[in-house]
């Protein structure tokens, strides 16, 4: 009789063990995918790891609470044989997470209870949620499951509505700021804003030349003409008299002159 209930406790054991190691490597490859593959992992790839996660767990619960399945609770373990040095076979079984079985890392392991820490913690909890009210909790119920329902409404929105929702938003956005716009078509078209440009002297009415665009425009100054004696000369003045069938040489401040008012007169330079 002994012998065969040992027998069925190994056999539990062993279907234990493989499925906790099913359990396992689907649990580690699912972190795998979402620490490597999160760029092209989609919503349905992680239901599909969760439901075969959840699966797993309901085959182990299964198996535990089975009829001819022995009791685990009624099953003591006894450390034997406590040492600092490593263990290889130890280190083989564990899949290198305990390489030594010392009196460091017995209580840990063979713990029936939690923590401590953890302990006074759900003691905590406990007794807070003793102290809440039906009507206090009744309130944070009702609105936990408002939360959740809005939350649901969201996800369950079609995507081609919030994708139109947000092209309208784009749409409606004004790319433009009316005030710079008809500042800008008001010095154009008027010149309203602009800075004139102040002759440096004073000119006489009725000179010639003058008109709506050399208005506010620099005028030509009289300059001196190389080789007259300091005689000076204006523009539409006497100046020396020239040989008749000979071009005149204008002189090179003159032609200065001319270059720089040309050039202030210019529109892009008003």
């Amino acid at each position: 009789m002994q012998q065969r209930e040992e027998k069925q406790l190994e056999a539990s054991v062993d279907s234990l063990i493989s499925l906790v190691a099913l359990t396992k490597n689907a649990l580690q490859s699912f972190i795998y995918k979402l620490e490597n593959e999160y760029e092209r992992l989609t919503w349905p790839n992680v239901l599909d790891n969760f439901g075969l996660l959840s699966g797993q767990l309901n085959t182990i619960n299964k198996m535990l609470k089975n009829e001819k399945t022995p009791s685990f609770r009624s099953q003591v373990i006894i450390p034997l044989v406590l040492s600092q040095k490593p263990d290889d076979d130890l280190t083989v079984l564990t899949e290198q997470r305990v390489p030594v079985f010392s009196h460091e890392i017995v209580p840990d392991y063979l713990r029936t209870k939690p923590d401590p820490e953890v302990e006074e913690q759900e003691k905590q909890l406990s007794t807070d949620a003793a102290r809440i009210g039906p009507d206090v909790a009744q309130k944070q119920i009702q609105a936990l499951n408002k939360m959740c329902s809005n939350l649901l409404e969201k996800l369950n929105n079609p995507r081609d509505d919030r994708d139109a929702e947000s092209a309208a938003s784009r749409l409606n956005k004004p790319s433009f700021n009316p005030g710079d716009t008809n500042a800008l078509v008001a010095a154009v078209a008027f010149g309203k804003g602009l800075s004139k440009c102040r002759p440096p002297g004073p000119m006489a009415p009725g000179h010639p030349g003058q008109g709506p665009m050399m208005s506010g425009g620099p005028t030509l100054q009289q300059v001196t003409i190389g080789g007259g004696g300091g005689q000076q000369a204006g523009m539409g003045g006497p100046g020396a008299p020239q040989q008749q069938g000979q071009p005149g040489k204008m002189p090179s401040s003159i032609k200065t002159n001319i270059k720089s008012a040309s050039a202030s007169m210019h529109p892009y330079n008003r």
